[in-house]
């Protein structure tokens, strides 16, 4: 018996291979080949900042898979886990990090990037991968504006404290005040111009003076340089003298001195007082005057014999 195909089922082959070719298309666009196997991978996260289905997966920027699906986890709150369907031709080391970064180009989007780690394990299928997340290009022009917000908030606090304290202490007799100043320091530029106008006058009329003056300045030193030697003989000199006069027993003369003085003043008072000979014989007139009679007599005598040597010396001669 020969068996016929029927219209209905032709068309439903026909609709069943169309499917089939539509599915495998789709998939091979999205870069999911039926026909090799792929391994699936998780990585959980904080946020994943707008990563969805089908996103890129890659390694050095080379696509080797893409995101399959993203759900919420049931033992850790607030996780998300994404599963990564990666083609098992590449190799990937067990301490890898799936990061999610930003696209480079302008219209934005997101893939995860593998940045391959160290280990000799290779990753396996249904395995978990380190995850990590990039700052979105809005999130890192708000921490780095960041500090600049807070420094622009506070100069503009400043600025207004300045306004105001401005705005209060210029009034009307500040103002006032402020204009006779600048009036009083525009006369003083003016007097201090006229200064350096006469002083510039004065210089140029006694340049010749000042020219003699620094030439005997110059001399001078000349001079100095020239008697370098002398000046340092006489330096020497003085030095020696210093020394001798610091060997020299000068203190113990000063003392010697002092005491001889000290000595010739005692001998004085008691002179004064009529103490010993010659003080009495400075100080009582009575026996100035019979000493001085004796000795009146005395010279008299010495006259007399003088004269008649026979009166008082008899000789006999036997």
């Amino acid at each position: 018996m020969k068996f016929k195909l029927t219209k209905e089922f032709r068309v439903g082959i026909i609709f069943v291979v169309a499917t089939a070719i539509l599915i495998w298309g789709l998939m091979y666009l999205k870069g999911m080949d039926l026909f090799k196997h792929k391994m699936i991978v998780y990585a959980v996260y904080d946020k994943v900042n707008g990563l969805v289905v089908a996103n890129n997966v890659a390694i050095s920027g080379m696509k080797v898979g893409q995101v399959k699906d993203l759900y919420f986890s049931t033992k850790q709150r607030g996780k998300i886990i994404a599963e990564l369907y990666i083609s098992e031709s590449y190799p990937i080391p067990a301490n890898s990090v799936a990061r999610i970064n930003n696209s480079d180009n302008l219209i934005g989007g997101k893939y995860v990037e593998i940045i391959l780690g160290d280990s000799k394990v290779i990753l396996k299928d249904h395995d978990t991968l380190k995850s990590l997340t990039e700052a979105s290009i809005g999130e890192s022009l708000s921490q780095q504006l960041a500090p600049l917000k807070v420094k622009t908030e506070r100069l503009l606090g400043s600025i207004d404290t300045v306004a105001s304290l401005i705005q209060e202490v210029l009034n009307k007799n500040t103002r006032d005040n402020l204009a006779a100043s600048i009036t009083h320091i525009k006369e003083v530029l003016n007097n201090l111009a006229h200064t350096t106008y006469y002083l510039d006058t004065l210089v140029g009329s006694q340049r010749s003076h000042l020219a003699n003056i620094i030439g005997n300045v110059e001399s001078i030193s000349l001079n100095l340089k020239n008697n370098n030697q002398k000046i340092s003989n006489i330096l020497d000199n003085f030095s020696n003298l210093s020394d001798s006069l610091a060997k020299a027993k000068i203190p113990a003369t000063i003392a010697q001195v002092n005491k001889a003085i000290l000595d010739i003043d005692i001998a004085v008072n008691k002179i004064n007082n009529g103490q010993g000979t010659l003080g009495l014989l400075l100080n009582d007139d009575k026996l100035y005057k019979e000493v001085e009679k004796a000795a009146h007599d005395l010279n008299l005598l010495l006259e007399d014999i003088k004269a008649n040597p026979d009166r008082y010396v008899k000789v006999k001669v036997f």
